[in-house]
């Protein structure tokens, strides 16, 4: 019977990268949801006057509706990698390139990202700090699975092993 038990908590762990995905992704659904309290207009400066495009700070980071919508599209992929570790790799690998190409084009400008979405320091900051750590977590993400206890399957006791 524990064997029956300890292989369906195996099925059921997930790796790192599934982790990082379930944490990251309804955080970021969160802060999109939360930042149209902030600010809920979709204004943009593709027109040619880049005044036209202000957010509104949400802490400390600036958003308006576009940049809300991204947080939100950018959440529900995170929680699309729940499901299968090489999903979840696959997903971080596009967030983190995404991420990163939206932090280059923060850096450059620094007033916008593509006329659609105000940034700041901040928004570059954490942009960065969120491509780098998926990219990372997409890297070194096993099939190993981490239980709910923080432990990896590799760690406990294999259905049928004799216990110490």
């Amino acid at each position: 019977m524990t064997g029956d038990l300890e292989t369906t908590t195996d099925r059921r762990g997930r790796s790192l990268a599934q982790w990082f995905c379930l944490l990251v992704g309804p955080t970021l659904i969160l802060v999109g949801l939360l930042g149209f309290f902030a600010e809920s207009r979709f204004d943009t400066a593709m027109g040619g006057d880049p005044g036209a495009l202000d957010g509104h700070d949400f802490i400390i980071f600036e958003v308006n509706g576009w940049h809300n919508v991204v947080h939100i599209a950018t959440g529900l992929l995170l929680l699309l990698g729940v499901a299968r570790h090489a999903l979840a790799k696959t997903v971080l690998i596009v967030f983190g390139v995404a991420y990163a190409a939206v932090s280059v084009v923060g850096l450059v400008d620094g007033k916008d990202v593509f006329g659609l979405f105000p940034i700041d320091k901040q928004d570059n900051v954490l942009h960065i700090v969120l491509a780098a750590a998926a990219l990372l977590v997409a890297a070194i993400s096993t099939r190993d699975r981490i239980d709910a206890r923080g432990r990896s399957t590799s760690e406990r006791p294999q259905p049928g092993a004799v216990r110490a």
